[in-house]
């Protein structure tokens, strides 16, 4: 783990409801280097975003997490974030000043009371200095970083004054005003349009050069993942089901979900009448799962008598790219009865 910032090890998350425990992640394993992007990719609902939470700690109450997160931190070393107390002075020093994170939506991450300037100075003069008259600069700086235009007039607005793209520029400028050694940024530019990602995804790029950091990308959109990440953790269902640097992704996909996602995508140059491939099935609710790999019942690759079975682990088929499907990995230990049920 010399140059790895933060590694998780066998996550699981889950959900007490009335119908029982929804097993919403489970057994989640990845690490990231300095500097490189990890794109996190998966079907809305495959617990992206209850991964990322758990790493600063921020889920709800009802969610409880097991396994490892371990996080290369300045004051603490590395140390196991799930042993942390979420409410804690430890966790606090790590979360936003170490660890920061840009929320899916913009529009709902601010509060309406308050002027951007001041949610953007609360990390600022939490983290980094009390005196306000330094911290505003430091805050109205990173503001123009990120290319917010007349940041000293823009410091005294509100939310409501501001477009999508601007918030979502504010929002970066608030998890970037402390100088995070890891970004999680979860579906960025979801609700922006097209023109607007295409500046703010060059913004994150640039920005991610100039402050060193690693970055955690969460989204779906495989468009934006080629054109951001170093690596690929493909999640179904709770687990990573394939993971590798992001040209092998898109060279050689080898599971069967990942090769479905791939060619839903429209490509340039195809004709008009060809059909985009579409996985058939939806995505099953993670309570009381029967044995078996999670994607059995949509899979066209599923070996009756192992896949419904056996529950694959990721296998290292070389070059850093790591799959969990029997079908791919021909795994010997279910052909000798002896996978994990």
């Amino acid at each position: 783990m010399n140059d790895t910032i933060i590694e998780i090890k066998d996550l699981k998350i889950n959900i007490k409801i009335d119908e029982g425990t929804l097993t919403a992640v489970r057994g989640v394993d990845f690490e990231i280097k300095k500097g490189e992007t990890l794109g996190l990719v998966g079907e809305s609902g495959c617990g992206k975003s209850l991964t990322s939470k758990a790493i600063l700690g921020i889920n709800d109450k009802k969610c409880k997490a097991e396994g490892e997160i371990i996080f290369d931190a300045d004051n603490l070393g590395k140390v196991n974030l799930l042993s942390l107390n979420p409410r804690g002075k430890e966790i606090r020093s790590v979360r936003g000043k170490q660890i920061s994170m840009i929320f899916q939506e913009p529009m709902v991450a601010f509060s309406p009371m308050y002027t951007i300037g001041n949610q953007i100075n609360e990390a600022t003069l939490l983290h980094i200095t009390k005196d306000k008259k330094k911290a505003k600069e430091i805050s109205l700086e990173v503001m123009r970083k990120v290319g917010i235009a007349n940041a000293e007039k823009r410091y005294d607005q509100y939310p409501h004054e501001f477009s999508g793209g601007m918030l979502q520029r504010a929002l970066i400028a608030m998890a970037l005003v402390c100088n995070p050694k890891l970004l999680i940024a979860d579906e960025p530019t979801t609700a922006l349009d097209v023109t607007i990602q295409a500046q703010i995804l060059e913004l994150m790029k640039e920005l991610q050069k100039d402050f060193g950091m690693s970055i955690l990308f969460i989204t779906h959109d495989l468009g934006t993942v080629a054109k951001m990440c170093d690596r690929v953790a493909v999640m179904y269902l709770g687990r990573i089901v394939e993971s590798a640097p992001a040209v092998e992704i898109y060279k050689n996909p080898q599971h069967p979900y990942t090769q479905g996602l791939i060619g839903s995508v429209h490509k340039i140059g195809t004709k008009n009448q060809d059909r985009l491939f579409s996985i058939e099935g939806t995505v099953p609710l993670a309570l009381n799962l029967p044995a078996g790999c999670g994607f059995y019942d949509r899979c066209h690759k599923r070996i009756e008598g192992v896949c419904n079975v056996y529950d694959p682990s990721l296998v290292d088929v070389g070059d850093d790219h790591k799959i969990a499907c029997f079908a791919c990995t021909g795994c010997p230990n279910a052909k000798e009865g002896q996978g994990h049920e």
